[in-house]
């Protein structure tokens, strides 16, 4: 969707160099676990195992819109700098389509990205970065093909206008303008997929200061700990008004605490472990996915996320752009310069950055574990968090 650096890096880091520490113990076992926990699937399934893997492979849907919109302008495209590194553009639609979602708002006939996130994975597969993209983001958006077939003229816009004027080609064609990143893989998540990822596992924990009682996003909570299920997991990572002080920057953390806190809950032995409910988190997982095509079945898949086992949670990080409110209109946001451009050539060149809850301090220059040879500049810090951070303290 790597993601994560900031304060030190995360348990388990430094006993790498003399030895195995408890952390990759750990990942070893998960690893282990997740390999057992396919092969009871297979068992229980008994003859079916093949049908079990055509259907969770066949709910997949492949983009070849998008396919075909980017092929036509591969020439403008930028080009990828560093073998191996992978950038995965997550996009969650914000479809009615579903049980249910109508309730959220209308449906005006075309969707919109609801988030966006920019996943980078390191060629060493030692971390990755999921950076959050306001929607309300002003951006130049090219011309693209609209699901009519006509097509529309560039504009100056709001980032998820573009999903809503050429889906997700638009939104990739936007994204590399902006970045000058070349997106490999794509994923288009909708709110159905989103709320029955969550139940599959049981849950999410979260913590709250104080009670939620939002009627638009349809929550109510008490104060505390508090397990959401997948209807109760929608509305907390989109409800603006009702938590911390409304702004998109605060609903963005909040959606990436939440991913990391989901990370950690399909780690789990509990689910990995056990194929009654490991079935149910692969169907969920792939049921509302499109994709591109070489992401559209569980081979595909599979090839994507076998390099990311051994990445610790405390290097899967998240932060959002460096971004603060637009000049011309409080509500809409724009790049902060030239911390922004930092990060984007960071990634470009798929050099390490830190995240922290305290951005001013900065984080020393830091030894690449893919070629051993040092840094000579130190990483840069953004505001952000890791997936080993707990959601409650």
């Amino acid at each position: 969707m790597t993601d994560t650096a900031g304060k030190p890096l995360g348990p388990g880091l430094g006993a790498s160099a003399t030895g195995e520490g408890p952390a990759r113990r750990r990942r070893r076992r998960l690893l282990k676990g997740s390999a057992l926990g396919v092969a009871g699937l297979l068992v229980v399934a008994g003859g079916t195992g093949w049908a079990v893997y055509a259907k969770l492979s066949a709910n997949i849907t492949a983009d070849d819109a998008a396919a075909a919109e980017l092929a036509r302008y591969e020439r403008e495209r930028p080009t990828a700098l560093v073998r191996g590194a992978q950038n995965i553009l997550l996009i969650g639609s914000d479809t009615r389509a579903g049980d249910g979602n109508s309730e959220y708002g209308r449906d005006l006939g075309s969707e919109r990205s609801d988030t966006t996130i920019l996943l980078h994975l390191a060629a060493d597969r030692r971390s990755a970065t999921a950076v959050s993209l306001p929607r309300d983001l002003m951006v130049d958006i090219p011309g693209c093909r609209r699901a009519d077939g006509s097509r529309s003229e560039p504009v100056f816009a709001m980032f998820n206008h573009a999903f809503q004027v050429g889906g997700s080609a638009c939104t990739i064609r936007t994204v590399e303008r902006l970045t000058d990143i070349r997106i490999d893989h794509h994923v288009v998540v909708d709110f159905d997929g989103f709320k029955e990822m969550v139940d599959a596992v049981d849950g999410v924990q979260v913590c709250l200061k104080e009670p939620v009682d939002d009627k638009a996003a349809k929550l109510k909570l008490p104060a505390g700990r508090v397990t959401l299920d997948g209807e109760q997991a929608l509305g907390y990572v989109r409800v603006r008004k009702s938590l911390g002080g409304g702004s998109d920057t605060e609903r963005m953390e909040r959606q990436q605490l939440f991913l990391g806190a989901l990370v950690n809950k399909v780690q789990g032995n509990d689910v990995l472990l056990n194929p009654v409910k490991l079935y149910p988190v692969l169907d969920a997982a792939t049921s509302s996915l499109t994709t591109d095509r070489e992401l559209a079945s569980l081979r595909g898949l599979y090839q994507l996320v076998r390099g990311l086992r051994d990445i610790p949670t405390g290097r899967v990080q998240f932060l959002t752009v460096p971004r603060k409110s637009y000049v011309y209109d409080t509500n809409r946001d724009q790049l902060v310069e030239p911390e922004a451009e930092k990060l984007f050539a960071r990634l470009r060149a798929d050099q390490p950055v830190a995240v922290s809850q305290d951005p001013s301090q900065g984080i020393p220059g830091k030894t690449s574990e893919g070629n051993g040879k040092s840094d000579p500049s130190p990483a840069p810090t953004f505001r952000g968090n890791t997936a080993a951070e707990p959601t409650c303290a």
